[in-house]
């Protein structure tokens, strides 16, 4: 082993890389595989502040990964400040000490495939620089108020998503009530997500959709494909355990006014629906569609072009079984909540939303 100094870099370089295993039997992924070795070789102190660690090439080769491999976990690292890069130098140990030092609080209204990609893009975006503990309120106000009275004053950054249900099971706006609960959070230690909240917590990250427009201008973006159908049915469920906000189905009114299009509104799939060639389906549940699906299927009608669907949130299985989405970007959501919190400057951020064509409707 040798050590010479470049600048303020002490440029130690491991001879051997004992920190470094790639387990090629292993279903974990190689990047995730290389950031676990540093991070362990930081653990075990194999690795020191301002050692250097080998180049993408250097790394991709002696180990027979791929560059973008190798790519991803550097730039995944450096995110989380634990390696730094110098231009024409090469990349080095930036921290070791990997504690957790920001304890956030992430509060949502339902588990659901969606929810948990915000999440986990959350928390992969804040890697080992925090600690997220998670806690479900199933969109009952009184849940959210014990859950936030019990722990206002544990955590420094709360991440919350404000979707509530009233008696009848519909969706609610923020009540008086629930405002006074959310307002015992100090503003800069408040990020609201999914739902915005307009003209309360000014000073508050947020990260969120726009329901009323973003269906309707989603709609717009793939209407040379709707517009062959002769009539488009929203299935929204008017009564659901989880509800759903109400500007949906204001948008897609709007839409089809717009647009002068034959349009319907459904509670829900029923078996033995009566389906005609030329319908168009635009579906919210997951339930549903696997219900319509099914029955399209077993009438042999061809998906996309006797009859047409659209589902509502994108989820890896739609995108597997070339399902029509309209959907905003979860993961990008969960990032920009968290690089928030990493940068520690709040902003206000309208996420997107799309119409991704995969030939269903």
């Amino acid at each position: 082993m040798s050590y010479f100094r470049d600048g303020c870099f002490n440029t130690f370089l491991l001879d051997k890389l004992e920190y470094i295993k790639i387990d090629e039997a292993s279903r974990i992924p190689k990047y995730k595989q290389v950031m676990d070795s540093i991070i362990a070789g930081i653990h075990e102190r194999e690795l020191q502040i301002g050692d250097k660690i080998l180049s993408i090439n250097a790394l991709s080769e002696r180990f027979d990964l791929s560059r973008d491999t190798v790519e991803k976990a550097y730039s995944l690292l450096r995110k989380q400040n634990i390696i730094t890069s110098v231009q024409g130098k090469g990349f080095y140990v930036a921290k070791t000490d990997l504690s957790y030092k920001v304890n956030v609080l992430f509060l949502i209204n339902k588990l659901s495939t969606y929810k948990m990609r915000i999440f986990n893009a959350f928390v992969e975006t804040l890697g080992t620089s925090a600690k997220v503990d998670l806690e479900i309120y199933h969109c009952q106000a009184d849940v959210f108020e014990k859950i936030v009275n019990r722990k206002k004053n544990d955590y420094n950054y709360y991440a919350v998503m404000l979707h509530f249900r009233d008696d009848d099971n519909q969706h609610t706006d923020c009540s008086d009530k629930i405002l006074d609960v959310i307002k015992q959070i100090p503003e800069d230690k408040l990020i609201i997500l999914d739902r915005n909240v307009e003209n309360h917590f000014l000073q508050a990250g947020r990260v969120y959709q726009n329901f009323t427009e973003d269906i309707y201008q989603a709609l717009n973006a793939g209407i040379e494909q709707l517009k062959k159908y002769k009539k488009i049915i929203l299935v929204y469920p008017s009564k659901a355990i989880y509800p759903y906000p109400k500007e949906i189905l204001i948008g897609f009114k709007r839409f089809c006014m717009k647009h002068e299009l034959d349009c319907e509104v459904l509670d829900e799939i029923y078996e033995s629906m009566d389906l005609q060639i030329k319908d168009l389906y635009i579906i919210i549940q997951e339930s549903d569609l696997v219900n319509l699906v099914k029955q399209i299927r077993d009438r042999h009608y061809k998906l996309g072009e006797d009859i047409g669907v659209i589902s509502y949130n994108d989820t890896p299985l739609k995108d597997l079984l070339g399902i029509t989405v309209i959907s905003t970007d979860f993961k990008k959501m969960g990032a920009a909540a968290a690089n928030m919190i990493l940068s520690k400057k709040v902003s206000s951020i309208k996420n997107d939303f799309n119409y991704i064509n995969r030939y269903s409707a």
